[in-house]
């Protein structure tokens, strides 16, 4: 699991970057701090849309990527729920 995190002062890339969390598979936990689980692959590959957006960023902007796969988490609120299987019919 990638937790990634953002602080990007220009709107319009902060807007771009966002979305192309979201298009990879990133679920929004806040306003700008997304979580990504899945394959290995998915993962390396949204790593490298974000060393893409990189050339973009200022000094004035930070992207922290957490790789939290061997971590032990504890959550609470909203977030226990993003971790059981719903089914709808």
């Amino acid at each position: 699991m990638l937790v990634i995190s953002y602080d990007i002062s220009d709107d319009k890339l902060r807007d771009r970057f966002s979305k192309m969390l979201t298009k990879n598979g990133a679920v929004r936990l806040q306003y700008s701090v997304y979580e990504l689980n899945n394959t290995k692959r998915v993962m390396d590959n949204l790593q490298a849309k974000v060393d893409a957006f990189a050339k973009h960023f200022t000094a004035d902007d930070s992207v922290i990527i957490f790789d939290v796969s061997n971590v032990n988490l504890k959550k609470y609120g909203n977030a226990i729920h993003r971790d059981t299987d719903v089914v709808y019919f």
